[in-house]
């Protein structure tokens, strides 16, 4: 029995070594600057970004799968360097103490800022639906490689739009979020196209129903929205 149990500790120890780090990452950069990691169902972004002057440095991210501790991520975008998308890159893992380390050539450590296990909006989303000049939602992004996705973690999100197929990189934010009440507010932290829009909040009303996330109310420009988001497969 005792041989049993020990065998079952070895076990679980390598199978939870193995699990995919999902939820929401820091670091601290040399140059004073931020970087945050989201790593959602088979999907991560990076952003670096200084909250202090608003300042929005760079974001890269895209799908990856894991195989034991070794994870192979392939960029599909990556707003400082346009070369390396679709470049393969393996990373080895290992997860200790709320502490994740990503090796490659060097060991990038991160630290966690939550887990995504139990948050029901955690996972990689991209926007299927959105309201026409009539008022009336229309499909988008039916055809054709260009998309916006939006991760979420339990405290988290970033969403970019992008074009992988012509190594296409439009626009970023991120910051944090909560869900309360039917309503959906974000907290701007990071904003690509406009750094005076960092600080802000927004709320929006929100629904999450057979896996459509309903989603309406004012952008960072004033102008109303209405979407619907589903997870990717």
């Amino acid at each position: 029995m005792r041989h049993l149990l020990t065998a079952t500790f070895v076990l679980a120890s390598l199978i939870g070594f193995a699990q995919v780090p999902k939820g929401a990452w820091k670091s601290q950069e040399p140059t004073g600057s931020a970087s945050t990691l989201i790593v959602a169902d088979n999907y991560l972004a990076i952003a670096s970004y200084s909250i202090g002057n608003k300042y929005f440095e760079r974001t890269e991210g895209g799908p990856f799968t894991m195989n034991g501790d070794q994870m192979t991520y392939t960029p599909e975008f990556n707003s400082a360097d346009s070369l390396k998308i679709g470049i393969p890159i393996v990373f080895t893992v290992t997860v200790k103490d709320d502490i994740l380390t990503l090796k490659y050539e060097e060991a990038m450590v991160w630290m966690r800022v939550d887990d995504a296990a139990s948050a029901p909006m955690a996972g990689a989303w991209h926007i299927t639906e959105k309201a026409g000049d009539q008022g009336a939602l229309v499909k988008i992004h039916q055809e054709g490689t260009r998309k916006t996705l939006k991760l979420l973690s339990a405290t988290r999100f970033q969403w970019f739009a992008i074009d992988p197929a012509v190594k296409g990189f439009y626009a970023t934010g991120g910051g944090t979020y909560t869900v309360k009440n039917g309503k959906y507010t974000e907290k701007i932290q990071f904003f690509s196209k406009d750094n005076n829009r960092v600080g802000s909040s927004l709320t929006f009303d929100h629904k999450l129903e057979n896996g459509r996330w309903d989603h309406s109310g004012k952008s960072s420009d004033g102008k109303q929205i209405h979407e619907i988001w589903e997870k990717i497969q």
